[in-house]
């Protein structure tokens, strides 16, 4: 689908001046610059409120050129370049007739990229570019979608505001707007309004409003008092539940998402682990992985067996659908399919699936069961956690597992000195017969 710029119309007037206005409320000149330094005074804004320049962050070396709220005491960023890039002390950036502002490194290699659509960073602290992104399509409609990390192509929408209108064009959405009361919306072509801020949400009084795509892919208006040090405040976000939306890829394959206190939260279940321990949301790795090879029979269960999971599923990676199907018949199924690496188990049906598992998320109001083979001679990862009605079971199979193996390695150890007590006794037995003898002749 074709792109058109995505047009965020802020009447925030604080905001808008904060080129046309330094400490002194004079004017920025064309060829003004800031340079990347720990004392780097920033641009203010005509009120004061909003300051533009060099924020450190991640350690003393690194700097992001962006624009914050200056009165508060988290001093929150509300923009910075697409793609987040931090630069190093020497940093520059230049108001350039024509051209606008430039950044670039010390070395004076330009690094400020452009682009039609906003992109989340990559965690809290790292503002790299993310997974997500926001876009106005050229149709009309206003979409959240996952981002290929390696090729950089969008994925599968999994948000849609509706605003397309195919058999009247004028009807279709053509601008997101947040204007200064703080209300965000999308503009028709015919003037009509689509509101995402639902009239009447707003707090009365004197606040700071941000609209952000945060890292967790969740697009989310906060609002801040400007006289008080609390924290940032949520108005509204979509999607509604990102752990339950199809296509968010809200965390990575094998892994589950689970919302709380309406932000999504990623952890690999029993039998998994991350495959990079310092991206909670990323992928996770099999400590058993299902095969057909010879050998990687079950052979009436004495092989394989199943860690049990409440309230878990993964919707789209089945490849057999059993119905009707009771608890047991869909255990025994999954055992004896070389190919199922999990088993769901809802409302007397089954589900098969293979690996990789997308989509896993957890509800405490889903009344499911969950079935994770595994080998019995490895056991599963992280046993010191009961994450399941099973696991206190598993825990006490891979203790006696461990407890004979342990037992079994000291009785040979045991066997072991023994039979060299006794051949060394029989050795000195025999000298001193031989010596007795000799003694004798």
């Amino acid at each position: 689908m074709a792109l058109v710029p995505l047009y965020l119309i802020i009447f925030l007037t604080s905001l808008l001046h904060f080129v046309a206005a330094q400490q002194t409320n004079g004017s920025v000149s064309v060829s003004a610059s800031l340079t990347a330094t720990p004392d780097a005074k920033p641009w203010l804004s005509s009120s004061g409120e909003f300051a533009f320049g060099f924020k450190q962050i991640q350690g003393k070396d690194n700097f992001l050129l962006s624009i914050w709220y200056d009165k508060i005491p988290e001093k929150t960023i509300i923009w910075y370049p697409e793609g987040g890039p931090t630069v190093s002390t020497g940093s520059k950036v230049d108001l350039v007739d024509k051209r606008g502002l430039v950044l670039s490194d010390p070395r004076g290699k330009e690094v400020m990229v452009r682009g039609g659509v906003i992109n989340s960073k990559m965690d809290k602290t790292n503002f790299a570019g993310g997974r997500f992104q926001l876009r106005m399509l050229q149709d009309g409609n206003l979409v959240l979608n996952t981002l290929d990390m390696f090729s950089g192509s969008a994925g599968e929408a999994y948000y849609i505001s509706r605003t397309l209108d195919g058999s009247n064009s004028t009807n279709s959405g053509f601008q997101l707007v947040f204007d200064e009361t703080g209300y965000m919306y999308i503009l028709r072509r015919n003037g009509e309004r689509f509101d995402l801020t639902v009239r009447g949400s707003l707090p009365s009084g004197d606040y700071y409003h941000r609209a952000t795509l945060d890292s967790d892919g969740v697009f989310t208006q906060y609002y801040h008092p400007k006289n008080e040090g609390t924290s940032w405040r949520v108005i509204w976000f979509v999607p509604e539940n990102i752990c339950t939306t199809k296509d968010s890829k809200a965390c990575g394959l094998n892994n589950v998402c689970s919302f709380d206190d309406n932000r999504p939260n990623c952890e690999c279940p029993l039998g998994f682990s991350l495959l990079d321990p310092n991206t909670p949301y990323g992928d996770c790795k099999p400590d058993f992985t299902p095969s057909c090879d010879e050998g990687e029979s079950n052979h009436g269960g004495d092989v394989l067996d199943f860690i049990e999971l409440n309230n878990i599923d993964w919707p789209f990676s089945d490849y057999v659908h059993m119905n009707p199907s009771n608890e047991q018949t869909c255990r025994t199924s999954c055992l004896n399919d070389c190919f199922c690496a999990v088993a769901v188990y809802r409302d007397n049906q089954c589900w098969k699936k293979q690996l990789p598992l997308n989509n896993g998320f957890k509800d405490t109001s889903n009344n499911v069961k969950a079935f994770l083979k595994f080998r019995k001679t490895d056991g599963p990862s992280r046993t010191g956690e009961n994450k399941s009605g099973t696991g206190e079971n598993t825990n006490r199979r891979t203790w006696i597992l461990g407890g004979s193996v342990l037992l079994s390695t000291s009785v040979l150890g045991i066997v072991l000195l023994i039979s060299v007590i006794y051949v060394c006794f029989f050795q000195i037995h025999c000298w001193l017969s031989a010596q007795d003898q000799t003694h004798k002749v």
